[in-house]
């Protein structure tokens, strides 16, 4: 047995991103639901009133229609949304895992004004992030379905109100980073991050690759999401 495992993206990407880990987590005999959250679904689609609470709330409707508590992946940014949900739905989460991600306590990017962020190029973003692993034709594919994100969900701060996510079993899949290095980054008190300060049962799992392990690290990652979900449904704190 194990439980439901609901995947969602970070920025710039839809449902899509998760293709291969769906596959294999799949293979395996998993319930998976990967998500694309407003605003993402394509170029047209408008963004310019997409707003924290909207992700959010697509992240609480997906985990409401299990008929038993998930698994709730996040990767990268969407750790914010991801963090608040479980807030909102503690009850409804077995296991929350961040995928080179974090809870986020405070806005992204506070002083961003711009209705929406486009994909940095390809010379930003390999200064930016850990691209290890990462093939030309992935990148170009990357390059070729990236959205824009809706700009409020940079400078929008999540808020909460229900400590009972406090006690959510927890899973940091470190890749671009360390688990070492995140944490000297939660000491040094970056907002994205700021959750680790507070949650208590959180396990570290170091998983070297890009920031996009579900690209450069597919099989390996869904062994960790797998062994979560089936951790998470033999959890007599479940019953």
């Amino acid at each position: 047995m194990s439980a439901p495992i609901i995947l969602v993206p970070g920025f710039w990407l839809g449902a899509w991103a998760w293709d291969d880990v769906v596959t294999a987590l799949r293979a395996d005999g998993h319930d998976v639901t990967a998500l694309t959250l407003p605003g993402l679904e394509s170029l047209e689609s408008d963004r310019t009133s997409v707003t924290l609470a909207d992700h959010v709330d697509a992240i609480c409707d997906a985990v409401r229609a299990s008929d038993e508590p998930v698994v709730l992946a996040v990767h990268s940014a969407a750790g914010s949304a991801g963090y608040v949900a479980s807030d909102r739905v503690a009850d409804r989460i077995a296991s929350m895992v961040y995928v080179d991600s974090g809870p986020a306590t405070g806005p992204l990017e506070p002083h961003m004004t711009a209705d929406e962020l486009p994909l940095p190029s390809p010379e930003e973003l390999a200064a930016e992030e850990n691209l290890d692993g990462l093939s030309e034709e992935q990148l170009e594919t990357f390059r070729a379905r990236a959205i824009p994100e809706p700009g409020a969900i940079l400078r929008e701060a999540p808020t909460f109100s229900n400590d009972a996510r406090l006690d959510v079993p927890t899973t940091v899949i470190c890749t671009g980073f360390s688990s070492e290095q995140v944490k000297q980054a939660v000491e040094e008190g970056y907002a994205w991050l700021g959750g680790f300060k507070e949650l208590r049962n959180v396990t570290w799992i170091d998983l070297p690759t890009s920031h996009w392990p579900m690209w450069s690290r597919p099989r390996e990652l869904a062994t960790v999401l797998s062994d979560v979900a089936r951790a998470a449904a033999s959890d007599p704190s479940d019953d």
